[in-house]
């Protein structure tokens, strides 16, 4: 499994009752996104950062996302290029369902 670290500053900090707003407009769109495990939204204290955390199937899956137009989408919607950093998740602590998740690969 690989987890994605996705990262954008806003031109202007956001709140937190704005960024619940558009992030919920967008999140109906990875419901059926192939090899996504789970995704969270992120805003920082200070509103000033925001992004999300994926948790995918493998990095290829999450590649496939991850495209030119992709980053052109969340430019144009946040107004700012937004950086991908990826990280090995072997294991995997779900406390939601009671489970350990170990990576197959």
């Amino acid at each position: 499994m690989i987890t994605a670290l996705v990262q954008f500053k806003p031109p202007q900090p956001m709140t937190t009752d704005k960024a619940r707003s558009v992030f919920a407009e967008t999140a109906p769109k990875y419901r059926e996104v192939k090899g996504l495990i789970r995704k969270y939204y992120l805003l920082s204290e200070d509103g000033e950062t925001a992004g999300g955390v994926y948790l995918w199937k493998s990095r290829e899956a999450a590649e496939q996302l991850y495209t030119e137009d992709w980053k052109r989408f969340i430019e144009q919607k946040y107004g700012t290029r937004p950086t991908v950093t990826y990280f090995a998740s072997p294991v995997v602590v779900d406390n939601l369902v009671g489970q350990i998740i170990m990576d197959d690969q």
